[in-house]
C-alpha cells in the first residue's frame, strides 16, 4: 500500500482515479481548487484544497502529506476551452510547480498526464499519419495551446529523469478520450452530446478518432504502473485507451470518410481495432483494459442509439439493458 498525492482529484478522471486508487488499498490524498463533495467521497480518501499555481503550495501541501508517488492530473482539461495563452500558462506551469516540487522533495514516483492529442490529429492545415495504429513512436504534431502544454508535460518528466538517473522513477500516460462512470447511463460528455448519440453517428467520434478509455481502467493502470515503475525504463510515456474504438463499424470503413487519404494506411485497422495501440502498457506493465462500451453502455437509456448500434450491444450481451462489468 502506498500514499498517493492525486492533483485534479474532483475532475471528471481525478474522482474515478482518487476512488479506484482508494479500492486498490491506496492512502489517496485528492489535491483540488475544489473538494469532492462529502457525500462523494471515497472511504478513506484525504482531501486537501489550494491553488498549485500559488508559489511555494505544491511545495507546503507535498510537504504536508508526505506521499509516496505524485499523480499529476490537474489541468485545464479541454483544448479551446479558455484563451490559448491561459491554457499554455496554467497546464504548463502547473506540471512544472508538481514535478519540480515533488523532486526537491525525494518523492520516489512521479507521474503525470499527457494527451493523444500531441500527436497532431485534427489541424485545420491537414494531418496524416505515417502508420496507423498510432503508437509512442508516432512523431508528436501539437498544433494547439493543450496540445504543446501535454507535450511540454511529458518532456518535464523526461527532463527530470535525465537529471535524476534512478535515484526518482518518473513516467507520463496519454488517457484516451475519458469516459466518467455517470456517462454511461447517459450523462452527456464534455461535448455535450451522449456516449450514444457519438456511436450513432461517427461524425461526433471522428475528431478523435474514435478513441476512448473507462475512467476506471485508467486507475486501473495507473494502480500498476506505480507498482511496476522501478522495474521498467525511467521516464517512459504510455498510451492508455480500450481496447476497440468507440464505433460501430470498423475504423478501416469509417477512418477513410473522415481523414481524408488514409485509405492506405487505414486498411490495416480490421475488425474492432482501435486507431491508438496499448501495446506498449501491454507489454511492459502487463495492462489490459477491463472495460468497452459493449459492455458498460445500457442502450434502453439511449433513445438516440441507432439500430446497428443496437445490434452491436445485442451481440455483445447488453442489449436486453443488462450490464456487465467485468
Amino acid at each position: 500500500m502506498s500514499r498517493i498525492f492525486v492533483t485534479g482529484g474532483s475532475g471528471r478522471l481525478g474522482r474515478s482515479v482518487v476512488a479506484g486508487l482508494a479500492e486498490a488499498g491506496h492512502q489517496v490524498i485528492s489535491v483540488d481548487r475544489e473538494a469532492i463533495p462529502a457525500d462523494q467521497l471515497p472511504a478513506g480518501v484525504e482531501q486537501e484544497t489550494g491553488d498549485l499555481l500559488a508559489p511555494g503550495e505544491a511545495l507546503r501541501l507535498l510537504k504536508e502529506t508526505n506521499p509516496d508517488a505524485v499523480i499529476h492530473l490537474a489541468a485545464i482539461a479541454v483544448p479551446f476551452s479558455a484563451p490559448e495563452d491561459v491554457i499554455f500558462a496554467t497546464n504548463t506551469r502547473l506540471a512544472y510547480a508538481v514535478i519540480s516540487a515533488a523532486t526537491e522533495l525525494g518523492v520516489p514516483k512521479i507521474v503525470t498526464a499527457s494527451s493523444p492529442t500531441v500527436l497532431g490529429y485534427g489541424s485545420p492545415a491537414g494531418w496524416l499519419p505515417d502508420a496507423f495504429p498510432l503508437d509512442e513512436r508516432t512523431t508528436p504534431k501539437p498544433w494547439n495551446a493543450y496540445a504543446l502544454s501535454k507535450l511540454i508535460a511529458e518532456q518535464t518528466v523526461q527532463m527530470f529523469a535525465a537529471a535524476q538517473g534512478d535515484r526518482i522513477r518518473y513516467a507520463a500516460f496519454r488517457p484516451c478520450y475519458v469516459i466518467s462512470p455517470e456517462e454511461w447511463e447517459g450523462a452527456p460528455t464534455q461535448q455535450g452530446h451522449t456516449l450514444a448519440e457519438r456511436l450513432a453517428d461517427p461524425a461526433l467520434s471522428a475528431p478523435a478518432l474514435f478513441n476512448y478509455v473507462d475512467a476506471r481502467d485508467v486507475a486501473d493502470f495507473l494502480d500498476l504502473l506505480l507498482a511496476k515503475m522501478d522495474s521498467i525504463p525511467n521516464g517512459e510515456t504510455f498510451f492508455v485507451g480500450a481496447a476497440d474504438a468507440l464505433a460501430t463499424a470498423p475504423l478501416a470503413e469509417l477512418m477513410p470518410r473522415f481523414l481524408p487519404g488514409s485509405d492506405a494506411i487505414s486498411a490495416g485497422l480490421t475488425g474492432t481495432s482501435p486507431a491508438f495501440s496499448i501495446a506498449k502498457a501491454q507489454e511492459l506493465l502487463g495492462w489490459q483494459p477491463k472495460r468497452s462500451w459493449r459492455t458498460e453502455l445500457n442502450p434502453s437509456l439511449n433513445p438516440a442509439l441507432t439500430d446497428e448500434a443496437s445490434a452491436a450491444l445485442v451481440a455483445a450481451g447488453t442489449g436486453s439493458g443488462s450490464k456487465e462489468t467485468p
